[in-house]
């Protein structure tokens, strides 16, 4: 006679259902499709599947959490250092959580607006970090209610309710202003950012304002709109290259912008800093290795990512931020591309 014990079989859905007591179509739907069903119905599930051992105990918690394990960083050049600094931050910090950080690259043909909409609605990613100041975050949650929790990392956002990380740009202006104020300049001229965007608009309200304080007023045609690019910088310099009246010391938004615009008037016979003194906004790693060295505001990218990938993290955890921003502060590098003002550019030499 057998005493063979009977074959034991691998629980199916109709046990979780039975242990759930809901039908095998409504567990389907919330192991497949989460979103689908209520958050009482994904529990009740969830609960079911680790009694029965229908799967992995860690397939549970994700469902009960919709856990991807991974998150998105939306950045608008990834051959920028400035981003990619950001990005180590980021990344830092999530690889402490075992969160996997996903780049994409929005000035891709292939991330077009309708793209990122359709991937954010599939559940890809646990949570976003974006650093394209291009981005309205309201008309994005408008078009995708459900979109997973959202910082911005370095830009500012058009939703309220989006923790910041960003660095304190006014201050910035003020630093790179006051020091030119301190070496004896008393024509300051400015290369903007993006006007569009508050980190510009604050850069330029921070220079107005430090002039103004020490009792001193930028001429309108002192002040030459960029984009924080190497070619806004070159126009600029073509600008001051065509005035009667030269400032002699320029802020520029960024240090890319100063690059083309030192360059430029290198090509032009003009010296850095004896006919004008330059300052920039970054502190990107070739800033000190420019020539001449660049005086610059030094932004702290790498704290400014870490900063907010733990605001992130904190939204993941279902708590809120403590503060609707952070606010990093940035301070000044004085290199060789300033210096107390000569003749040359005051007299309008060209």
């Amino acid at each position: 006679m057998s005493n063979s014990s009977p074959k034991k079989t691998n629980p199916t859905v109709q046990d979780v259902a039975r242990a759930a007591k809901v039908s095998t179509a409504t567990v389907s739907r919330a192991l497949s499709m989460p979103d689908r069903v209520s958050e009482e119905t994904r529990n009740k599930v969830a609960r079911a599947v680790e009694e029965t051992g229908y799967v992995l105990n860690h397939a549970a918690r994700n469902l009960r959490r919709r856990d991807t394990g991974a998150i998105v960083a939306l950045v608008p050049d990834i051959g920028n250092s400035h981003f990619s600094n950001i990005l180590q931050g980021i990344e830092t910090v999530c690889a402490d959580r075992n969160l996997k950080v996903l780049i994409a690259d929005t000035r891709k043909p292939s991330m077009a607006r309708s793209n990122l909409n359709e991937f954010f609605s599939q559940n890809n990613c646990d949570g976003i970090v974006i650093m394209d100041g291009h981005f309205s975050i309201a008309e994005i949650r408008a078009a995708n209610p459900k979109l997973p929790p959202i910082v911005t990392a370095g830009e500012w956002s058009d939703d309220p309710t989006v923790p910041i990380a960003v660095v304190n740009n006014l201050l910035g202006a003020n630093l790179a202003v006051s020091h030119l104020l301190a070496l004896g300049h008393k024509t300051v001229g400015h290369v903007t950012g993006l006007l569009s965007h508050k980190p510009g608009r604050d850069r330029l309200e921070g220079f107005r304002a430090t002039l103004s304080g020490a009792g001193l007023e930028a001429e309108e045609a002192w002040v030459f709109e960029g984009d924080y690019t190497l070619e806004s910088g070159r126009q600029a310099a073509e600008g001051w290259l065509a005035l009667k009246d030269r400032p002699t010391a320029v802020f520029c938004a960024s240090d890319r912008a100063a690059f083309g615009f030192i360059s430029t008037l290198s090509e032009a016979g003009f010296n850095v800093p004896e006919d004008v003194s330059v300052v920039g906004f970054d502190d990107i790693d070739i800033a000190g290795h420019f020539v001449p060295p660049l005086t610059t505001i030094h932004q702290p990218r790498r704290a400014v990512g870490e900063q907010a990938a733990q605001l992130l993290l904190n939204l993941l955890q279902g708590g809120q931020p403590k503060t609707a921003s952070v606010q990093l502060e940035p301070w000044l590098v004085v290199r060789r591309s300033t210096a107390a003002p000569g003749n040359l550019a005051s007299e309008g030499t060209s």
